[in-house]
Parts: structure tokens; sequence; C-alpha cells
């Protein structure tokens, strides 16, 4: 059992829900990358998806897309974020998950990616633009490496397709909840709430809402369906201007308005 199997474990023993924030790796600068986790860490974040920047991010709204540019510009290299964090694990216990895409995996390598992944304490992947009819190229390298692959559910996945998605996995389901890039959300389209009770009736593995989340009261809606939220631009708007507390009282009152 990894650490991401073992928080989700514990989370549901004590009827809690996960908060995982999202952070783009090199925004201002690869040294700031330890002192943000670590943080993150002490704010009482479930996990920690770490993105990683890439040139063509199809699934990134304008703050994520604006905040890899900053790290490319810093010359954050998908090596030196794994180099990074193999120094980070040794003084954090909390899962971090990688989340990139499959051009900079192909570049680095795949048997190359992976085995430095493991090596550097990562504990999950999210691969957005890796269908499930492709995976074989890499998913039995996960599998193999004590990673998880984690599958991402759109609102307009058939019942099939979810059920074929979240029987492979082991961490969670990541559930989409737009129709359409990140980016933080006034008002989400009806439907959601139902999407995602139907995502839990079907998936033995825990099920995870993320895309447009950026406010407590949003993390309410959305945990009366499921089991946690992942929360994007916001953290990473937040972080860039350097509002440090703001970021702290989001999660202490998104964690709160989950036990409300």
């Amino acid at each position: 059992m990894n650490r991401l199997e073992k928080v989700f474990r514990d989370l549901k023993t004590k009827n809690e829900k996960a908060f995982v924030p999202y952070i783009m790796a090199g925004d201002g600068g690869l040294q700031a990358l330890m002192e943000r986790i670590v943080f993150l860490e002490k704010c009482g974040a479930t996990a920690i998806e770490i993105g990683i920047p890439f040139s063509d991010p199809v699934a990134d709204g304008p703050t994520i897309q604006e905040a890899g540019i900053r790290a490319l510009e810093q010359g954050t290299t998908l090596k030196g974020v794994l180099d990074t964090l193999k120094d980070i694990r040794p003084i954090v216990a909390v899962p971090l998950i990688i989340m990139t895409y499959m051009n900079p995996i192909y570049a680095f390598g795949i048997h190359s990616f992976i085995e430095n992944a493991a090596k550097s304490g990562v504990d999950a992947l999210i691969i957005p633009d890796l269908p499930i009819e492709e995976e074989e190229i890499i998913a039995p390298e996960i599998e193999r490496s004590r990673m998880e692959l984690i599958r991402l559910a759109t609102l307009t996945s058939s019942r099939e397709r979810i059920e074929a998605i979240s029987n492979r996995g082991k961490g969670f389901l990541y559930a989409v909840t737009v129709t359409g890039i990140t980016g933080s959300r006034k008002e989400f389209q009806e439907g959601v709430g139902t999407y995602l009770q139907q995502l839990k009736s079907i998936s033995p593995i825990p099920v995870l809402a993320g895309f447009g989340i950026s406010t407590p009261d949003q993390v309410r809606e959305m945990t009366k369906y499921c089991d946690g939220v992942v929360v994007g631009s916001k953290i990473v708007q937040l972080l860039h201007e350097g509002k440090f507390s703001e970021v702290e009282i989001l999660i202490r009152e998104s964690k709160m308005a989950e036990i409300s």
C-alpha cells in the first residue's frame, strides 16, 4: 500500500474528506518548490498535485498556463523537478502526485521517467492526454513501480467507460466537473451533483472533484456527493501573489466546510 492509498484509508476511517491542492513546479523557481510543499502539508493538504510546465497544456486554463510559462522561463525541466522532489521527500510525509502530459514523458524516456519518479518519492501520476485505450504504453511500468495512475472521468463519460476507468485504479478517480479547461468558476452547470453521485455509485475507489473549484462554499457543495476535491487555479494564483495566509485560510475553511 503506497502513501496515497494509506491516506485515503485513514480519511475513510475518520469520515473526513480529501483536499488536494495543485501547484506548478518551478513557478517562482524550483527553489520555491520545497517551501510550498512543506507549507501545504502543514496547512493540512491530503496530498499535493505537482504540475510539470509544458508548452502545450491542453487541459489547463489561463492561470495555470501562465504559471507554466513563468516556470519554463525560469528554466524548469522535468528532470529538475524530479531531482528537487528527491531532496524534498525525506522531509515530508504527504503523498506527491505528478501531473504531466505524454510529450515530456516521451522526451525523457518512459522507462527512465518512471524509474526517476519512483526514486524521487512520487506516489501517483496524472496524465490527462493519455486515454485508457493507449495507456498500456506506460501503465504496466507505473504499476511495477508501486505508483498509481490517476484516471479522469468527465461529464460526458458513459457508464461503461466510468466502470472501465475506475476499476483499473487504486488511488482515486478524478472527476472533471466542467466541460472545458481548468480555472475558477463562480457556478457550475446543473447536473454536477448527479454526475458525482453516479461516479460514487460505480467507482470502487474514492472520487475527487476537480476543475473550477475555488471557494469553501464550492468545496461544501461538491463534497456532499464525493470524497474530496482538487483545487488548482486559485492555489496557483494565491501562491504567485505571495498570499500564503489566504491559501492557509482557504484550506482551513474548506476542511471545516467539508464537515459542517
